[in-house]
């Protein structure tokens, strides 16, 4: 066992806790980065690791009935075989250092459009925000909402996001939530987390058998992962009430965007320049927006999960 992964892996299922995103987003990167695993091995362990925490949340979600079961029911039906094939379509890059190269670089691509999908997400809610305030956003419906299901454009966001998590872990949660959010806007914040949750636990597992049969599954990493990553999450989850949302997520943006650089190979000098550039300029940006649409600069601190930030 090795505790000092095992204490990451803590540090990671703090902030999936806290969030809602970010497993595969920072738990691969930081084996790669950190602990040079390669990164095959690290999206291995990793997914395995998520498909035995994945279904915990989806339980509680399902019980409280906040999970729409026919929207899970189309994005397995793309997302389940595309998982499982994606673990072919990187062995079947080949062995050695370039497809390692490349599944490095397509993870960091990975985590990019995670970071960004965390912009949208908060300025969606923001401009939610704002439609409620003006009265132009109908209220929530008492009961289940009807809503038609776009069944092409919902299966093929499932078989696009199950690729890319079988290839790169990266995306059960980050990014299919992202683009539910634009296919459904009616769907309610709870039905949303609910729907996306309950997809991922077939869709990850899928991605873990393709990888326990046929990727590079490395059993003494998922143990230390399960060891952190299960008590971080319960921790996190305890705390998401205390802390202000705004801030974890703004620095989960930061980490992936960090991740993501060093994944392309980009230099320390370089790195740190864009991050500065990113921290100088998002501020004022995001101020802007907020003014655009009627909100003060600076927002109040809220509880995670509540403010549009």
């Amino acid at each position: 066992m090795d505790w000092t992964l095992a204490l990451g892996a803590l540090v990671v299922g703090i902030v999936v806790g806290l969030t809602g995103m970010g497993g595969g987003a920072l738990m691969t990167p930081m084996l790669v980065l950190f602990f040079g695993v390669s990164p095959l091995a690290a999206v291995s362990s990793d997914l395995v690791a998520s498909a035995v925490m994945k279904p915990v949340g989806s339980f509680v979600h399902l019980r409280n009935g906040t999970v729409r079961l026919d929207l899970v029911r189309w994005l397995c039906l793309g997302s389940v075989p595309a998982a499982f094939a994606g673990v072919f379509v990187a062995r079947a890059l080949g062995h050695g250092s370039g497809v390692e190269n490349l599944v490095q670089k397509a993870l960091g691509v990975a985590l990019v459009i995670a970071a960004s999908g965390l912009f949208l997400r908060s300025y969606l809610r923001l401009a939610e925000r704002a439609a409620d305030r003006d009265g132009r956003r109908p209220a929530d419906p008492l009961g289940p909402p009807t809503m038609p299901v776009r069944v092409r454009p919902t299966v093929l966001v499932g078989a696009i996001g199950g690729l890319v998590v079988g290839m790169t872990s990266v995306g059960s949660g980050s990014l299919i939530i992202i683009t539910l959010m634009l296919l459904y806007p009616t769907l309610r914040a709870s039905e949303l987390v609910g729907t996306d949750l309950v997809q991922a636990v077939p869709l990850v597992a899928s991605a873990a058998l393709g990888h326990v049969l046929f990727g590079d599954f490395k059993m003494d990493v998922t143990a230390a992962l399960l060891v952190g990553s299960v008590p971080g999450a319960w921790i996190g989850a305890q705390l998401s009430s205390r802390l202000p949302g705004a801030l974890i997520r703004r620095a989960l943006g930061f980490v992936l965007l960090a991740s993501a650089l060093k994944l392309f190979g980009t230099g320390n000098l370089a790195t740190g320049v864009v991050l500065l550039a990113i921290v100088l300029l998002a501020a004022p940006i995001w101020m802007l927006l907020r003014h655009r649409h009627g909100f003060a600069a600076l927002p109040s601190r809220e509880p995670l999960g509540v403010g549009a930030d």
